[in-house]
């Protein structure tokens, strides 16, 4: 690895970092998570809201994170930058072998991917179609990605039809058992049954769930504030007026 590469410039910085402040000396792993998870969701945001400035200063700490793990585990004699990027080349030849050789009926689509995946060992040592997925996904991620990994070796309903279809009767099981008074935890299961369906039919729509979902908190965000609005001026108190005042304020900023 190439010292003055922008990788290498970064590793050597948190080199530096690590030996002149007695904060970055201080962290371990475990201690920078929570900063890589925010770091990773404030990325995130960037990517939703195509900001290329926030983009750019996002991945910059992302990849200080990056490097701060490298540096860390170089002095513990773990592994370094040149291993990571060595295990990195590695997994990519093998799930892409309809480039790098043994193309034998490799097409090269997602299908294949999952299938290619498939044939590593997960963390633990399993094995499987489902295994390796990091339990801290959250759970909408986690259903898109099950879903995603079973469509991957075959198990999958043709077209959108079919989780419709099950949306719709996962949504009876729900009314069947609040109208028969069932405990919480059944209907608790009942309605993940129907988010995990919801889930399925918008990945077979080609719809990203959780971004979907982003636009109608923002949609709900935005009317909501906008009824707020609207009951100040009109002199009605918020946590005072009735249902079908709210109700009424609700449509009126839809139909605007």
């Amino acid at each position: 690895m190439q010292g003055d590469s922008a990788l290498g410039r970064a590793l050597g910085l948190v080199r530096e970092l690590r030996q002149r402040c007695p904060w970055d000396r201080a962290q371990s792993p475990q201690t920078l998570r929570p900063y890589l998870v925010e770091e990773a969701l404030e990325l995130d945001h960037a990517i939703q809201t195509d900001d290329p400035e926030a983009m750019r200063d996002e991945l910059g700490d992302v990849l200080l994170h990056l490097a701060f793990q490298i540096v860390i585990a170089e002095e513990r004699s773990q592994f370094n930058a040149e291993v990571v990027t060595r295990t990195l080349e590695e997994k990519m030849w093998r799930r892409h072998p309809h480039l790098f050789g043994e193309g034998r009926g490799s097409t090269g689509d997602h299908a294949g991917w999952e299938l290619a995946k498939r044939r590593e060992p997960r963390a633990g040592g399993k094995r499987g179609t489902l295994a390796g997925l990091p339990p801290t996904l959250p759970p909408l991620l986690m259903a898109y990605r099950l879903q995603e990994r079973a469509a991957g070796i075959g198990f999958d309903w043709p077209d959108a039809k079919g989780p419709l279809a099950k949306v719709k009767e996962e949504i009876g099981e729900v009314e069947r058992e609040y109208g028969h008074g069932g405990a919480r935890e059944q209907i608790e299961e009942e309605l993940g049954d129907v988010l995990f369906a919801a889930v399925n039919l918008a990945r077979k729509l080609g719809v990203e769930p959780g971004q979907a979902l982003e636009r109608a908190n923002a949609k709900f965000t935005k009317r909501f504030e906008q009824v707020e609005k609207l009951a100040e001026e009109r002199g009605l108190e918020m946590g005072r007026a009735s249902l079908e005042e709210l109700d009424r304020l609700w449509d009126e900023v839809k139909r605007g």
